[in-house]
């Protein structure tokens, strides 16, 4: 039973650390779960004035019994612990039973998807918050999104989002996990499936190269604005800023379409894997605002306007990391503007948000053109 109101689950990762740092400099206690004890130690005993905050470590197994027995006491739950349609669901299963609010940071769309359908009637019976992808990668770019909506009559969202730095160790593994799954964005409020091997040369605001981007997976924007009145038609596009590494995803993009979804579907997994192995490059070093910048950019529009919306930001697995930290703490002190299924911006508000990450200096104030 945890005696912590905040459980962070998968701790001793890149992203579970730097929402167990945020939560230190938020003064909220909270639970370090995972499944090995001493990495745990190691890695949580390395954040910075970790000795001024009040937290325990717990090793659990990763099974719906023992993460209900952990969360008994728990109000929030932060869940880093992916691929998440793999291992997702008894997570979301133990906080529904505990009465936990259920926080991830996911990029998968299949599990947004999955986990809406599933859990998301009972998770607004109970009051409780279901809100996957609290992330830079689709949380910044939704704060976008919705000052781009502000004005009326704009129903089209465009959205890009890059930023500069490779992925951690679970984020490559999720990068190969989406690739078995159909993408999807959003034409007339309706799902339409993307062709996987769509790629784009893009203008990236602020700098004169052109970038490189794919569907990544379809995003969950798409997902989070379906059943939006002000909203028809959701693409996104995504990637990192190093040009060379986005060929070479476009390349293992194209391989796993030729070589591995032609294998029977019981040898993908393997094979994938052996693939992301290649991928791997250990864990990255911790972000430097000057080298790791990113980007959301959102071009609304409707039959009578235009809207731009430009944010340019920082360390994005930082953003990740204040915003789970943040919305955990925000949970301690008042309900969620929506219960049920939500995204970070329907739980909590855009401009809070934004106010969020402007305040830890991680994005500069939103540019804003616009044209009616």
């Amino acid at each position: 039973m945890s005696t912590k109101p905040v459980v962070v689950y998968g701790a001793s990762g890149y992203t579970g650390r730097l929402i167990c740092e945020y939560l230190r400099e938020l003064n909220v206690p909270f639970v370090a779960a995972g499944r090995n004890k001493d990495l745990l130690q190691e890695v949580v005993g390395r954040i910075p004035g970790i000795e001024t905050a009040e937290y325990d470590i717990v090793e659990v197994e990763h099974t719906v019994e023992a993460l209900t027995e952990l969360f008994d006491g728990a109000r929030v739950v932060c869940n880093t612990v992916g691929p998440f349609i793999k291992l997702g669901f008894e997570v979301a299963e133990a906080c529904l039973a505990t009465g936990a609010h259920y926080l991830d940071t996911t990029g998968e769309q299949d599990w947004v998807m999955a986990v809406r359908e599933r859990f998301a009637a009972d998770y607004q019976e109970k009051g409780l918050l279901l809100a996957p992808g609290i992330a830079q990668m689709y949380t910044t770019g939704e704060i976008a999104a919705q000052i781009a909506l502000e004005t009326p009559g704009l129903d089209t969202l465009d959205v890009l989002v890059l930023w500069k730095g490779f992925p951690t160790n679970a984020s490559t593994e999720t990068i190969f996990t989406i690739l078995k799954a159909d993408w999807f964005h959003l034409a007339e409020n309706q799902y339409v499936k993307l062709d996987p091997l769509s790629r784009w040369d893009v203008v990236v605001p602020g700098q004169h190269e052109l970038g490189l981007t794919v569907p990544w997976g379809g995003t969950s924007h798409p997902v989070w604005f379906k059943d939006d009145p002000r909203v028809a038609n959701v693409k996104v596009q995504g990637g990192v800023m190093n040009r060379p590494v986005m060929e070479a995803v476009v390349a293992t993009t194209a391989a796993v379409e030729s070589d591995i979804k032609t294998l029977p579907r019981d040898q993908w997994d393997d094979a994938l894997a052996e693939v992301a192995k290649a991928w791997s490059t250990g864990m990255p070093p911790r972000e430097n605002p000057r080298l790791n910048t990113s980007v959301d950019s959102v071009h609304a529009s409707g039959p009578l306007g235009r809207k731009h919306v430009v944010i340019h930001g920082n360390s994005n697995y930082k953003q990740t990391g204040l915003l789970q930290a943040w919305a955990a703490m925000s949970l301690l002190q008042q309900p969620p503007l929506r219960a049920g299924f939500a995204s970070g911006c329907q739980a909590f508000g855009h401009r809070q948000l934004l106010g969020v990450l402007r305040q830890f200096g991680l994005v500069l104030d939103p540019v804003v053109t616009e044209h009616r």
